[in-house]
């Protein structure tokens, strides 16, 4: 009891949740680094398996094994040189055995996570609502950087991610579950109209399947009311960033640009103040 008091200090748990959040973002770095090499692996298997061939015998790669080390010379990685953001500035952004480069996605990823997950604390406070949306917070950390890597976004994310929206809206923590169930549904049939639409108007390919699966799980930790607010926030952020790459940075047309990291900045907004968005912009209309 003393020690949930404790927590219940706004101040306490957001800088509590800070700090968790950096070491999460730490893990999601190795998330948005391994699990793309881990499905491309499993998929060389699966092919080896169709031709009727044996895997090709490799060491153990997941999450856990092998230990962090520099890509450059394979320094493992130490305990005090792992530390979120700290170990970064201290080693001056290089590495401590050869001095290559350490990119400046590792802070950034915790540092946004760390910023995000106590956000999440002051804003809903200790309780279920709070841990919750952490934890939808830290999936689309992962989701947008992943997909602005390899332009996937990972069933093994999407999913959970779905089914865990559902699960928690039982209690109708961020929406009922009538709502929760349609918007999963809705955000899901939604982005695959959109596909075979415009699938069979161009002849090609518009967006990945796994942008139906996350809109899916949006809605279902959000509801269907607020899936016009993310498509229309994501669309708008996505054709800004898309022009400006074009022009600043010179890119084709024909480049693909992932939407996952759109959909997912649209339902951070949408979980954080979507609602009085939604609602002023609903009572502007009836006024």
């Amino acid at each position: 009891m003393a020690l949930l008091h404790f927590l219940s200090d706004p101040a306490v748990f957001t800088a509590l949740a800070l700090a968790v959040g950096l070491a999460v973002g730490s893990f999601l770095n190795v998330v948005i680094h391994r699990l793309p090499k881990m499905m491309e692996r499993e998929w060389q298997a699966q092919c080896a398996e169709l031709r009727g061939e044996p895997a090709p015998p490799r060491e153990r790669y997941d999450l856990a094994t092998p230990r962090s080390s520099c890509p450059a010379c394979g320094h493992r990685i130490g305990l005090l040189e792992n530390v979120p953001i700290l170990s970064y500035l201290w080693l001056r952004g290089r590495c401590s055995a050869c001095g290559g480069r350490i990119s400046a996605r590792y802070p950034v990823v915790e540092a946004a996570t760390g910023l995000l997950t106590a956000y999440c604390a002051w804003r809903f406070g200790l309780g279920w609502q709070g841990l919750s949306a952490m934890l939808f917070v830290w999936g689309m950390v992962a989701l947008t950087f992943i997909d602005f890597d390899t332009q996937l976004l990972p069933d093994s994310i999407t999913l959970p991610l779905l089914w865990a929206g559902l699960l928690i809206n039982l209690r109708g923590t961020f929406t009922d579950l009538a709502s929760a169930v349609i918007g999963a549904t809705a955000g899901y049939l939604l982005l695959w109209s959109v596909y075979w639409a415009f699938k069979l108007l161009t002849g090609r390919e518009g967006m990945g399947f796994g942008d139906f699966k996350l809109l899916a799980a949006i809605g279902a930790w959000l509801g269907w009311k607020m899936l016009p607010f993310v498509i229309l926030a994501s669309s708008v952020v996505g054709v800004v960033v898309g022009v400006a790459l074009m022009i600043l940075a010179r890119r084709g047309r024909d480049v693909p640009i992932p939407f996952g990291p759109y959909l997912a900045g649209a339902a951070l907004i949408a979980l954080f103040w979507g609602a009085p968005i939604v609602e002023g912009y609903f009572g502007t209309l009836r006024t």
